[in-house]
């Protein structure tokens, strides 16, 4: 695979959890190739994120020999979502972690170094950039400059503010999510990382273009409006590329993954269970093609859709729903009512999960058996 002149076999785009999960994969089922990972800092560096990592990552990463990531840090098993007076706390069926970026990052970089990549500091602000490669994975976030080289839109995005401050007795070991009444989807969330210290802050979706976007001073007033108390430090702000109906990625030797690939959960704004399984989809379609199995996108493309296609059209279906503050309310108090309702909604919102019946009704209630039989309908349900 090897070409006489020394190029590479893949070269990746990024090195956030995206991308050290493509090279991962790629090296993992074969460990022959020469991969070549691109990032534009060197690890551990921080980087905006709620930093829950839900339980489906880790079993994706144990599909490719990855294990351990998590060594060191507490699981949390308790939920509680709330707008307004309204809210419902729950055991979660498997536990989150909340690891702080810095250190998952940087523990993933080292696996992929391990297993034979090679890290390089750069940062690429053109394909001209890049040196030969058999196929490209795009794993630089949300400004992706490989996707700009593709051409592909750009759909809604978000905009988030997070920093760290001390936990309150009465919230360890406990995630917390309040709604807004803002541009959905608005909230504020508080996630213990088990060290004292909690993840907390604010986003909500952006305007259309051409409206000024909020500011660092709203985001931080909503935060403490929703979630008073919390005496935060270390804030950064970030972008969030919010996955739509249906998802697309070209043919050619240039693939994308993550954030990159406009992969955010329209609902939660998780993105790091996409990232993962994206990367592993990529790193496998790369291997594939370069034994001479196809075409890398077109490869790439069936794999993810095969794997998310369907949850992506039941979280997008889902967003639009919780625009509507009686919906939220509803599906609340249902999953109050239902431990079921509340493990969907965990589902759908950190991992793979669909919309049952059961969650339509509870998520719909509000609008009448119309739009719940439309709904049904317009997600494959009935």
């Amino acid at each position: 695979m090897i070409t006489p002149d020394g190029s590479w076999d893949l070269v990746v785009v990024g090195a956030g959890p995206a991308g050290a999960t493509t090279a991962l994969a790629a090296l993992h089922a074969d460990p022959s190739l020469r991969v070549l990972l691109l990032d534009r800092s060197d690890f551990p560096r921080d980087k905006s994120c709620g930093d829950g990592i839900a339980p489906h990552c880790f079993a994706k990463l144990a599909s490719i020999g990855v294990t351990g990531v998590e060594d060191g840090w507490t699981p949390l098993t308790r939920l509680e979502l709330a707008r307004g007076e309204g809210s419902v706390e729950g055991t979660m069926s498997r536990p989150v972690h909340v690891i702080p970026r810095q250190v998952f990052d940087a523990r993933l970089v080292e696996r992929a170094v391990e297993r034979g990549a090679a890290f390089r500091r750069q940062r690429v602000t053109s394909v001209d950039d890049l040196p030969d490669a058999g196929v490209v994975v795009g794993a630089d976030g949300a400004h992706s400059v490989l996707r700009a080289h593709l051409g592909l839109p750009t759909g809604r995005r978000a905009l988030a503010i997070r920093g760290y401050a001390p936990t309150p007795p009465d919230r360890r070991g406990t995630q917390v999510i309040r709604y807004g009444d803002r541009r959905q989807p608005a909230y504020a969330w508080a996630f213990d990382r088990g060290d004292g210290l909690s993840n907390i802050g604010y986003g909500e979706l952006l305007p259309p273009d051409g409206e000024d976007p909020p500011s660092r001073a709203l985001l931080l007033d909503q935060l403490e409006q929703l979630l008073p108390g919390y005496d935060g430090a270390e804030w950064k702000g970030h972008h969030l590329p919010l996955s739509s109906w249906r998802w697309d990625q070209p043919d050619g030797r240039v693939l994308l993954v993550g954030d990159a690939a406009g992969l955010i959960n329209p609902m939660t704004g998780e993105g790091i269970y996409y990232a993962i399984a994206t990367g592993i989809a990529a790193g496998q379609s790369s291997v594939r093609a370069l034994r001479g199995g196809g075409d890398p996108g077109a490869l790439h493309r069936q794999a993810v859709r095969d794997q998310l296609g369907r949850h992506l059209k039941h979280t997008f279906v889902a967003s639009r729903l919780a625009e509507h503050p009686v919906i939220v309310d509803g599906g609340i108090r249902v999953a109050r009512r239902d431990r079921r309702v509340f493990d969907e909604l965990v589902e759908l919102g950190l991992g793979d999960g669909r919309i049952s019946g059961r969650l339509v009704r509870g998520l719909a209630g509000g609008l009448g058996r119309k739009a719940v039989t439309a709904t049904r309908a317009r997600v494959g349900l009935t």
